[in-house]
């Protein structure tokens, strides 16, 4: 029986960050929204409670039964929880003079199991405009801050359930003893064995499938993407030849990657069948320049060609999916809890004549943990750990109409650049890289000749997660001897500029 620890979420942008900082400590866990039922089975082993765009004072505040939960399991309560605890079990939340945000020195103000480890004095980050300004009755003061008389508590020893509270957030980046608090309460505190590994996983996965499907035939859609394939190894390990994988190639991938991806498939032993539609797909797209029409035209294809595809094999009855836990957490409200997936996530919005069952196997993942899975799986390191790649692909980095003339000049163009950045030591430091062919000619001079030709941008970004961006400042050198090689290579480019604005403002992708 894994042991878990379960997360309510009260709306926090911090919230997947609590989850992954309890992973990493080997313990599986859950994020719920805050009104949904909880069971109490033996394997769960405490609870935490999160942050909130909400003032624990508002009418319309959530609310949980903190002391109930207490009464059987250790909580902990991060911010907004800590608050919410504060106030329902008697203490003082007041509006803080002035927001509270940024980092701050946490002092120590007794020794105790949650902060084992940690020096008299550490950073922490904050993050709330509300204030504990009195505590409980029963409650001790565990930790201040230079504007915060309790940055820490906790109920008096004489209960039989521990309850914490931390109005800084040790999720974050920024509170540099942070995960030695969560380690701290995870082990010290709701006793967990730490024995959530990725081994452990793929072994319950392969028998969960395995119980799911029995003997019946399963198909999905690949993409050469992480998700997908590592999905599909898992799938292919539990089933082996029942599973029948469909790769499409749209006209818009990368140079060589319909091969490439399949060859590796071959290598991996699953059942692949590839799909050269890329004149269906360039047909479609001929005359819309728009970046919306252009991404319903590549879904809609997808959908057609899988459709006709899936027809071929007798007796399908369920669609592998790549779907991973941040798509699970995202289609779930904090105001009316849902197991419901995006549609994007379902392949698009497949035909309603396809009743599939889904078979999701990393639908509990992280995207780190599904390359960890895909390691310990034998699946080759390039393929984990490729920069992310749009679903519609070369299509949104052709500014205006598609024709297939253009694909060529962008892949040429795009594999000059990765290549290169690969050569240099510089690929796994950005996050994620590409080219953009813009709409716009350019007068050129090349040898005694004058030239009008196409203008190449190069987009490179460094981030954590893709919700923001910085502009990745690579060598000089280097952008001038990558300008220089597409220039000199691809026939129909005569300039290359780079990308050197961050997110927010603007996006990662041009359309």
């Amino acid at each position: 029986m894994t042991e878990k620890i379960l997360i309510l979420d009260f709306g926090s942008q911090y919230t997947q960050l609590i989850a992954r900082a309890v992973r990493e400590a080997n313990v599986y866990c859950e994020i719920i929204p805050f009104n949904k039922h909880i069971e109490f089975d033996p394997s769960l082993r405490g609870i935490i409670l999160g942050g909130s765009p909400f003032s624990v004072n508002d009418a319309n505040a959530p609310v949980v039964d903190v002391v109930d939960y207490a009464s059987k399991l250790p909580v902990l309560g991060i911010c907004y929880g800590a608050q919410l605890t504060a106030r329902i079990l008697g203490g003082r939340v007041e509006k803080s003079e002035k927001r509270e945000y940024g980092r701050a020195m946490f002092t120590t103000a007794k020794k105790d199991p949650l902060l084992e480890d940690l020096p008299f004095t550490s950073q922490v980050w904050m993050s709330h405009a509300d204030t504990i300004t009195e505590m409980p009755p029963h409650f001790e003061l565990l930790g201040t801050t230079e504007s915060i008389p309790v940055a820490a508590f906790k109920r008096g020893d004489n209960v039989a359930c521990a309850l914490y509270g931390l109005q800084f957030h040790p999720e974050v980046y920024h509170s540099i003893e942070g995960k030695t608090i969560i380690r701290n309460f995870l082990v010290n505190i709701c006793k967990c064995k730490q024995d959530w590994t990725t081994a452990h996983f793929i072994t319950d996965a392969v028998e969960a499938i395995r119980k799911q499907v029995g003997s019946r035939k399963v198909i999905m859609g690949l993409s050469g993407g992480v998700d997908s394939t590592v999905a599909a190894t898992l799938i292919h390990r539990a089933i082996g030849e029942n599973l029948f994988g469909i790769f499409v190639d749209n006209g818009v991938l990368r140079k060589n990657e319909f091969e490439q991806v399949l060859e590796t498939y071959k290598q991996l032993g699953l059942h692949v069948t590839g799909v050269d539609a890329k004149k269906h797909f360039y047909t479609k797209l001929a005359g819309h320049s728009g970046p919306e029409e252009k991404r319903k035209i590549i879904g809609a294809g997808f959908i057609e060609i899988f459709d006709q595809e899936a027809h071929h094999i007798e007796g399908v009855e369920l669609l592998g999916q790549g779907t991973i836990y941040p798509d699970v957490i995202e289609s779930m409200s904090v105001h009316g809890p849902s197991a419901t997936i995006k549609s994007h996530h379902n392949v698009g919005g497949l035909p309603d004549t396809m009743k599939l069952e889904l078979v999701e196997p990393l639908r509990a993942l992280f995207k780190d943990e599904v390359r960890k899975v895909g390691l310990e799986l034998g699946i080759p390191h390039d393929m984990l750990y490729r920069h992310p790649f749009p679903g519609p692909g070369l299509a949104i980095r052709i500014l205006g109409e598609v024709t297939e003339e253009k694909v060529r000049l962008l892949q040429e163009a795009d594999d000059i650049y990765i290549n290169g950045l690969k050569k240099y030591d510089l690929y796994a430091s950005v996050w994620q890289a590409g080219t953009i062919l813009l709409p716009v000619k350019t007068v050129g001079v090349m040898g005694d000749e004058r030239t009008y030709e196409f203008t190449i941008a190069l987009r490179a970004v460094t981030s954590v997660d893709g919700m923001t961006a910085d502009w990745a400042h690579l060598p000089y050198e280097f952008l001038a001897h990558i300008s220089n090689e597409i220039i000199n290579n691809v026939r129909g480019i005569n300039r290359v500029v780079y990308d050197i604005s961050s997110k927010p403002p603007a996006t990662i992708e041009w359309e």
